[in-house]
């Protein structure tokens, strides 16, 4: 429904984006949490490996995943013609994390069970030190009744690993700047129980070997392996460690998204960048298709003429290049088969384009927020605060998809639905990031621009962020669905 967020709409997504962040620490749980949340609120679940003619309607809900770790949500208008524009909010759901090696048992040393971890894109810096780390992630299990391999998610969300500091005393070793990730910086995870005498070392019989009965998980640390099944087997009671096939499991903060500050307008919490602004996406989406604005009573209108989608995608931490990354077809042939669905007989490549020409997409990815202190290096009046609104991210070389026309238009969006941007650009003496809004824009042509929500603390284990961004997020690309065709007829470019 086309209404503005009230101030206390805004707060009301607060306390929701704080559970979303401590309950889903994994790429897997984030993505399962969506499609539960979209399920609960009218969307269908649609298979990439079936046909979509047929199940796709005009004034429909649907969504579809991708390895479990991309999803692709979307509304089709109840006016909807063939070649109308789409309006498009683009995310990555992935966080810099740790993951579990494919052979993660590792010699005991000195006493301690160790667990072998990988660092994703930029984990494993200094902040990770001495943190109250959990593990979690996808299980693949057989089903030995129906002889099924299925997919379980699992979460040991208690601490359970450690990556421990050495004391200042020790010298110069303590003050290394750069440790090295392979030696220095392996978790804890326990004290080996065999006793002073016996070192629990790897078995050459099955180092690196992949194949056979149980090998996989003969491969990992037996206690980790009996805690996964543990949790297994409260789903299934005939589930046994042989059942395991393989997993892949993130290492990750298990302190609490938390309020902070004297008034509480700050949110602290894990996993930021980008969960926020995939989940006000999200949370947008639903609220565009509802006759209220609030985070808890969806009623479902039907009266826009084009397609409003959200995608989150896994892999952007890393450059987007896997088949669940933004620079896949999954977007794209998502677009193309709902195209083709809702045009029986018609030319597809031809409205394919068309739709892509009359599209728009939001980027949108978390931006930088000015830290008070280091006030030098942010570029003068680029500097975004929070609690303040979405900032547009320019720069001038390509690595966003900002530019006037796209600059204006989200500007008329802002005005129609009460929201405030903000700008960042880097300052010509520092390196800007990417975001997945280049590889998109460029594959389908599509007008583009980038904006995010800004956060302090970049790529920590733990940032920061106002309390009321993740409203403030929804409350711009809420207005974004609801004033999109009103606000594209203002513009001939």
């Amino acid at each position: 429904m086309k209404n503005r967020l009230s101030t206390a709409d805004v707060e009301s997504y607060t306390q929701p984006f704080l559970d979303f962040i401590t309950e889903n620490p994994t790429v897997f749980h984030a993505v399962d949490a969506v499609a539960k949340r979209l399920e609960s609120n009218g969307f269908t679940k649609l298979s990439g490996r079936d046909q979509w003619n047929g199940q796709i309607k005009k004034g429909g809900k649907y969504f579809v995943e991708r390895n479990g770790s991309s999803i692709v949500s979307f509304v089709v208008g109840s006016n909807y013609k063939p070649g109308n524009g789409a309006a498009v909010i683009a995310a990555h759901i992935d966080a810099i994390t740790t993951k579990v090696k494919p052979i993660s048992t590792k010699p005991t040393k000195a006493g301690y069970v160790q667990l072998g971890i990988a660092p994703y894109a930029g984990a494993l810096n200094k902040t990770w030190w001495d943190r109250d780390l959990g593990i979690g992630g996808k299980v693949l299990v057989k089903d030995k009744t129906r002889g099924k391999i299925e997919t379980k998610l699992v979460k040991l969300d208690h601490p359970i690993a450690r990556i421990p500091t050495l004391a200042p005393h020790f010298g110069a070793p303590a003050y290394d700047p750069n440790p090295n990730p392979e030696t220095q910086m392996v978790p804890i995870i326990g004290l080996d129980q065999s006793g002073p005498d016996k070192s629990n070392t790897l078995s050459s019989q099955n180092t690196g070997l992949l194949q056979g009965d149980a090998v996989f998980a003969s491969t990992q640390p037996p206690r980790l392996v009996n805690a996964i099944t543990r949790i297994l087997k409260e789903e299934n009671s005939a589930t046994t460690a042989s059942d395991i096939i393989n997993w892949e499991l993130e290492v990750f903060d298990t302190q609490p998204a938390q309020l902070g500050g004297l008034e509480k307008e700050f949110i602290f919490a894990p996993r930021i960048d980008d969960k926020l602004c995939s989940f006000a996406a999200i949370e947008a989406l639903i609220a565009s298709t509802s006759n209220t604005s609030t985070h808890d009573h969806p009623d479902p209108t039907q009266d826009d003429s084009i397609i409003k989608i959200v995608g989150c995608f896994d892999d952007e931490e890393i450059g987007s290049l896997l088949r669940q990354g933004a620079k896949s077809n999954f977007l794209p042939s998502t677009i193309e088969r709902t195209v083709s669905a809702l045009a029986p007989n018609q030319p597809i490549p031809d409205l394919v384009s068309q739709t892509f020409a009359n599209g728009f997409m939001i980027s949108a990815d978390v931006s930088h927020a000015v830290n008070p202190n280091y006030l030098s290096v942010y570029l003068e009046n680029h500097a975004p605060q929070l609690n303040v609104g979405v900032a547009v991210q320019a720069d001038p070389n390509g690595h966003t998809t900002t530019n006037s026309v796209s600059t204006a238009f989200m500007q008329r969006v802002a005005q129609k639905c009460g929201s405030t941007l903000q700008v960042f650009q880097i300052r010509n003496d520092s390196r800007s990031g990417g975001t997945v809004g280049p590889m998109l824009s460029s594959a389908m042509g599509m007008r583009a621009i980038d904006a995010g929500l800004p956060q302090l603390s970049m790529h920590s284990i733990r940032a920061t962020v106002g309390n009321l961004d993740p409203g403030l997020g929804v409350k711009l690309f809420k207005g974004f669905f609801d004033h999109f065709e009103e606000v594209d007829g203002e513009f001939s470019v």
